[in-house]
């Protein structure tokens, strides 16, 4: 007798608590097999092809394409075991290719809450909400398991000595999400401050968007846009960070990287030779490289440099990470960044080449401007910017010449070092950029 499995939207990973289905891969009554993508999803953070443990036929979807969806809400039910057409031996055990926060190598009845009570006897159209027949009741009761999947929902109460048992979620079937949280935490704040003398009547406050604006089009801040607005927030409200600049002539880099590309290998990439810089700079000053972990007051330097890097694509900024970037050479550093920008510019990056950067180098010059104030990838520590490199009127030995000058920037966070080991990064920076042999003692 056939057995029908819900299958529900996993963790992707990195604390994602939401996504957005993009694009259903398969269609009700379809077969099915072990491990096959059935939905595309966008998080905040990459387009991910989601895979399917169970093998055996599709009986339902849950959510039509551009429904938003919480991490455990139910995505598909599958009919598996004998009787259905994709039904193969053992195909009900999944498939032990584990996803984040979603194990597989268990067999599905003894998985938590994964006991729908029918099969649907027709193929249903998708239903706008997860609430199904087929879904099963997430506990509410005050005694029993409290409804919360995400682990960044029970970390966010438990730091906050909140007690989830007392909450009421609105997410699907009583599910507690971050939202329900955080309300509740602003909640706890305004009981706490004391009640505000009677004023004098004032006139109706202004609406937070000014009436002339009121029927312009409205872009909804979601997916990677909603995703860069609250790092950049955190980040703005977390770290005390300052910015120190220096014009650099990059005249000497220009030619040596000539020089490299004319031996007729593999081009080399300015990016990667800045990335190079950047590596030998924080082997001489790894405060840049490193975290503040306020609730432990401490201060994490990290032995590996992974480095981010800032690219813009149709979908947004993204920061793909070049893993062990302090490991590699020029040429791979090259040959890595124009495999993670293709990738970020197809949509195809995973979560993990979104995220675990300890350091991140920001070219802006390609925009065709000269100097910015990054803000810190949070919870990196400091970011370098690299302004277009141009003609300038440059003293050069004396005289006075036109030479390709660039101007540096680097932010950083002032917890973790101050002004002198910041001024003495970007000093080294700019003396390698202007005398690239500079490098040749850190090799």
């Amino acid at each position: 007798m056939a057995q029908v499995l819900e299958f529900k939207l996993p963790d992707l990973g990195e604390g994602l608590t939401e996504a957005e289905i993009v694009r259903w891969l398969v269609q009700v009554g379809d077969v099915v097999a072990v491990d096959q993508p059935v939905v595309e999803v966008e998080t905040a953070k990459a387009m991910v092809e989601v895979p399917c443990p169970y093998g055996g036929v599709v009986t339902a979807r849950f959510g039509e394409e551009g429904t938003e969806l919480p991490v455990g809400a139910p995505l598909i039910t599958v009919a598996v075991g004998s009787g259905t057409d994709g039904g193969e031996p053992g195909a009900s055990e999944g498939s032990g290719n584990v996803l984040v926060g979603y194990g597989t190598s268990e067999a599905p009845a003894r998985r938590r809450r994964v006991r729908p009570t029918a099969v649907p006897t027709s193929a249903p159209a998708a239903p706008k909400a997860p609430a199904a027949p087929t879904a099963p009741a997430v506990p509410v009761a005050s005694d029993g398991p409290v409804p919360v999947i995400s682990p960044l929902v029970r970390r966010l109460a438990r730091e906050n000595g909140l007690d989830l048992k007392e909450l009421q979620g609105t997410g699907p079937q009583g599910l507690i999400l971050r939202a329900d949280v955080e309300n509740a935490l602003r909640a706890a704040v305004t009981e706490e401050r004391p009640a505000p003398a009677p004023a004098p009547a004032a006139p109706p406050a202004a609406p937070a968007v000014p009436s002339a604006l009121t029927e312009g089009r409205r872009v909804p801040l979601k997916g990677v846009r909603g995703a860069v607005a609250d790092k950049l927030s955190r980040s703005r409200r977390e770290i005390p960070d300052a910015t120190c600049w220096v014009d650099a002539d990059a005249t000497e880099l220009m030619r040596a990287r000539a020089a490299m590309n004319a031996t007729g290998g593999p081009k080399i990439s300015l990016l990667a030779l800045l990335a190079r810089i950047c590596t030998a700079a924080l082997a001489r000053f790894p405060e840049l490289n490193s975290a503040v972990d306020m609730a432990a007051k401490e201060i994490v330097q990290f032995d590996q440099v992974h480095l981010g890097f800032a690219a813009q694509t149709d979908r947004g900024l993204v920061v793909p990470v070049v893993r062990d970037a302090h490991a590699r050479d020029a040429e791979g550093l090259t040959s890595e960044f124009a495999r993670l920008t293709e990738a970020g510019r197809a949509g195809r990056l995973t979560p993990a080449e979104l995220t675990g950067g300890t350091f991140t180098l920001n070219n802006y010059g390609v925009f065709g401007v000269d100097g910015s104030t990054p803000i810190i990838n949070h919870p990196e520590a400091a970011m370098l910017g690299v302004g277009r490199i141009i003609p300038k009127p440059w003293v050069h030995e004396g005289e006075l010449a036109v030479r390709q000058v660039v101007q540096l920037s680097l932010t950083f966070d002032h917890r973790v070092c101050d002004g002198g080991t910041a001024g003495g990064f970007l000093r080294y920076v700019a003396d390698c950029v202007e005398q690239p042999a500079v490098l040749l003692r850190t090799l």
